[in-house]
C-alpha cells in the first residue's frame, strides 16, 4: 500500500540566553519589594526571594538571608530586635527567628505543613502562625501559638484562621478566616469575600465588625483603630482603611486609584505597604504617607544573563509547508530546525522580549508571531530564511493574544485573545476585525477553507454548550452552522471543499460511580462530518460495486490531454468553495467514534486526529496518544502510531511532526 505519511522526529537540543538585561548595582528607587514590616527604626521586605533591612526612611538595603528556599512575612518582634520569618532552610516550609542584625536562623516549627508567621504576641514571647496541619481540609488554616523558646504548639479554639492583628493588651484579636491574598481575582464579589471579625480570648466569643460584599482584610490594630484593606471605594481599589472601636464608624485612610495597596503590616507607629511595587510607609499620627527610596546592591545571579536549554521549554512546534524545516516557539524565541541537513536558526534572538506562537505562511515565505516587544503582544512577520528584518502588523494591543492561523492563500491570519475574542486581518491592511466574542472563554479551534474565504469556529453559548460557526470574509456575516444542544468543538474543512469535520460530545454512554450513587458520562467526543453543500454525496452514502464498460472513442487521447491541461491549471488556482447554509446540521454524520480526543487536522482523502485512552486509563507521564487517519475511499480507520503528545502536519499534508 502507498505510503500516506513522512514521519520525522525532531529533537531540539539548542542554547539560549535568559530575558534578563544585566543588573547594575545599586539601582536606585528597587521594585517589586514585598511582605515589608516595620520597627520604630527599620523595614524589613522580601526581594528576590530573600530577606532586606533598610532604615525607615529608605536607602541602601542590607541583605538578611540567602537559603535556597524562600522567605515570607517576616515581621519585627515588639522590641524591634528579633525577626519571626516563614522560611524554607531545611526543604520544609517553617517558621523562623532571626536577629535584627544578622546571624543564624532558629527553626520554631517541624510539622511537614507549610507554617506561616502571622504576628507577634504583644508580649515578644510568642508567635502566632496559622497552618493546615489539623485542618480536616486543604482549603483553610488554623491558628497555632508558639513559644520563642521552642516547644510544641498550642492551638487556638478557632475553627478557621488565616491572618490576626492583637489588642495592644492582648486580650483580643482582630482576624479573618478567609484570606484571598495570594489569588489573582480583582473587585471580587463572592462567597469567598472576606470580612474581618473581633475574637475575645478571655471569653471565648467573636464577633463580625465587618459585613461588606467585597474584600475586608488584613486587620492591623493600634490603639483604639483597627485598620485593614477594603476595596469598598468607587473605584473598588484596595485602600487602608480605618474603624474605630468605640464610634464603630469606618473612614477611608489612603486613596490610591491605579495599583492596589498590598500587604500592610503594623509598625509601633507607622503602616508600611507596597503599591506600584515601592514600598510606602503611613504615619499613623498624621495618617498621611509617602513613598522611600530603596536601594538594593546584591550580586543577584538570577538576572545575569544565562545559557538556557530551550528543548526543555518547548511551548508549541509545526513544520514549514513541505515539511523541510520546523518550527519551535521555545523559552519566547523563535526557532527553525532542518529535517536532516543544515544548522538550527534563532530568527528572534531577543533576550527580554517574549516572542510566542509562530506560523509559517502557506507559500513559505513568512513566520508570523506574537510579540511583547512593545509591552502588549502585537504581530509580527518574518522572512522564513531568516534573512531580512522582522516587520510590525498590529499596533494598539489590550491583551494576550493566541495561536494566528494563516489562510491558504498567505494573505490574512486568525488569531485569538483572552477576551474571547476571535479576529482576522489582512496583511496588506494590518487591522484586525473581529469577527465573534466568547463570552465564557477564549475560542481555540478555528481553521480557512481551501479557497480562504471562510473561517470556520467553535463557541460557547449562553448553556456554555459549543456551536459551530462559519464567518464569511467576503460579506461579513457569521452563519451558525449547529445548534447549542450537543458541545461541538475543533472544526476544520476538508481540502476539497466538500465537508466540515469537527468534533461533538454527543455519544452518552454513562458508567456508574463506585464511590457514589450518580452518573458519568466519560469519552462522549467522537468524529462527525458535515456537507458543505446539499449536492455533496454524504461520505458513507451507501455504495455499489458495477461493471464498467469503455466505449470506443477516437479523440481519446486527445481528450487526456485536454483534461490533463485543465487538471494543472485547476490545481494551481483553488476552487471556490460553496456552503449551502439551509438545514445545515440536518446534514451532520458520525464519520469515527473515539471517546477521548485531540488535535484533528485534514488532507485530501482523509481526516487525521489523535486518540487517547478513556479516561483514567492513561499512564501518568508517559506519551499515551495514538495518530489516526480515517480514509474516506476506504472507509477505513488506519493507525500511524503509538505513544504521542501531539502532533502537527505539514501544509501539504505529506509530513507530521509529533512530540
Amino acid at each position: 500500500m502507498k505510503k500516506v505519511f513522512l514521519l520525522m522526529i525532531t529533537l531540539l537540543c539548542i542554547w539560549a540566553t535568559s530575558g534578563f538585561s544585566q543588573y547594575e548595582s545599586g539601582t536606585p528607587d528597587a521594585r517589586m519589594l514585598r511582605f515589608p514590616d516595620i520597627s520604630t527604626k527599620a523595614i524589613v521586605f522580601v526581594y528576590a526571594g530573600d530577606l532586606w533591612v533598610v532604615s525607615k526612611e529608605g536607602g541602601l538595603a542590607r541583605k538578611l538571608s540567602s537559603p535556597k528556599g524562600q522567605e515570607l512575612f517576616p515581621k519585627f518582634s515588639p522590641d524591634g530586635k528579633t525577626i519571626a520569618l516563614t522560611g524554607n532552610y531545611d526543604g520544609n516550609t517553617d517558621i523562623y527567628t532571626i536577629p535584627v542584625e544578622g546571624g543564624t536562623p532558629t527553626r520554631l516549627t517541624h510539622h511537614p505543613s507549610a507554617d506561616v508567621v502571622v504576628a507577634w504576641y504583644p508580649d515578644g514571647k510568642n508567635i502566632l502562625y496559622r497552618s493546615r496541619m489539623t485542618s480536616p481540609s486543604r482549603r483553610f488554616n488554623r491558628f497555632f501559638k508558639q513559644s520563642v523558646k521552642g516547644g510544641l504548639p498550642e492551638e487556638l479554639p478557632l475553627p478557621y484562621g488565616e491572618l490576626a492583628s492583637f489588642s495592644p493588651d492582648g486580650n483580643r484579636m482582630a482576624f479573618q478566616y478567609i484570606s484571598r491574598e495570594f489569588r489573582t481575582w480583582k473587585r471580587y464579589r463572592g462567597g469567598m469575600a472576606s470580612d474581618l471579625w473581633l475574637y475575645d480570648f478571655k471569653n471565648n466569643t467573636s464577633e463580625n465588625f465587618t459585613n461588606f460584599e467585597g474584600t475586608d482584610a488584613i486587620p492591623m490594630w493600634h490603639e483604639n483603630t483597627i485598620y485593614f484593606l477594603s476595596d469598598r471605594d468607587a473605584r473598588k481599589k484596595l485602600n487602608i482603611w480605618a474603624y474605630d472601636l468605640t464610634s464603630k464608624d469606618i473612614r477611608q485612610v489612603t486613596n490610591f486609584s491605579e495599583y492596589d495597596v498590598k500587604w500592610p503590616s503594623l509598625g509601633p507607629d507607622a503602616i508600611v505597604f507596597e503599591n506600584g511595587g515601592k514600598l510606602h510607609v503611613l504615619d499613623l499620627a498624621s495618617e498621611s504617607s509617602k513613598p522611600i527610596s530603596v536601594r538594593v546592591s546584591g550580586d543577584l545571579p538570577e538576572v545575569r544573563n544565562q545559557l538556557k536549554d530551550a528543548s526543555e521549554n518547548i511551548r508549541s512546534f509545526s513544520l514549514s509547508p513541505s515539511g523541510k524545516r520546523a518550527l519551535f516557539g521555545a523559552r519566547g524565541e523563535i526557532f527553525t530546525v532542518p529535517e536532516k541537513h543544515g544548522s538550527v536558526r534563532n530568527l528572534s534572538n531577543t533576550s527580554g522580549v517574549a516572542e510566542r506562537y509562530p506560523a509559517w505562511t502557506p507559500d513559505g515565505k513568512h513566520i508570523a508571531y506574537f510579540s511583547d516587544r512593545t509591552g502588549e503582544y502585537e504581530l509580527y512577520i518574518c522572512p522564513g530564511d531568516g534573512k531580512g528584518k522582522e516587520r510590525r502588523i498590529t499596533s494598539g494591543g489590550t491583551a494576550f493574544r493566541y495561536a494566528p492561523v494563516w489562510s491558504p492563500d498567505s494573505k490574512r491570519i486568525a488569531f485569538s485573545d483572552k477576551t474571547g475574542a476571535l479576529f482576522t486581518l489582512s496583511i496588506a491592511d494590518g487591522t484586525p476585525k473581529m469577527v465573534d466574542k466568547d463570552e465564557w472563554s477564549r475560542i481555540t479551534g478555528y481553521a480557512w477553507s481551501p479557497d480562504s474565504r471562510w473561517l470556520a469556529y467553535s463557541k460557547n453559548m449562553d448553556n456554555r454548550q459549543g456551536s459551530i460557526f462559519i464567518y464569511d470574509t467576503d460579506k461579513n456575516q457569521t452563519h451558525q452552522v449547529t445548534s447549542d444542544y450537543y458541545t461541538d468543538t475543533s472544526p476544520v474543512f476538508d481540502p476539497e471543499g466538500k465537508y466540515l469535520y469537527f468534533y461533538s460530545n454527543r455519544t452518552f454512554t454513562p458508567v456508574y460511580g463506585d464511590m457514589d450513587a450518580t452518573w458519568i458520562y466519560p469519552n462522549s467526543t467522537n468524529l462527525y462530518a458535515v456537507t458543505l453543500r446539499q449536492d455533496v454525496a454524504s461520505p458513507l452514502a451507501p455504495r455499489s460495486d458495477e461493471e464498467e464498460v469503455e466505449e470506443e472513442d477516437k479523440d481519446k487521447d486527445k481528450k487526456k490531454d485536454k483534461k490533463k491541461d485543465e487538471k494543472d491549471e485547476e490545481e494551481d488556482k483553488p476552487k471556490p468553495v460553496n456552503i449551502d447554509f439551509a438545514g445545515m446540521e440536518k446534514r451532520v454524520l458520525k464519520l469515527v467514534d473515539i471517546g477521548n480526543v485531540g488535535n484533528l487536522q485534514a488532507v485530501k482523502g482523509k481526516v487525521v486526529y489523535a486518540e487517547y485512552p478513556a479516561a483514567g486509563a492513561a499512564e501518568p507521564g508517559e506519551p499515551s496518544g495514538t495518530l489516526k487517519y480515517f480514509n474516506l475511499e476506504e472507509r477505513e480507520i488506519k493507525t500511524v502510531m503509538s505513544g504521542i503528545n501531539n502532533y502537527d502536519l505539514s501544509a501539504d499534508g505529506k509530513k507530521v511532526i509529533y512530540r
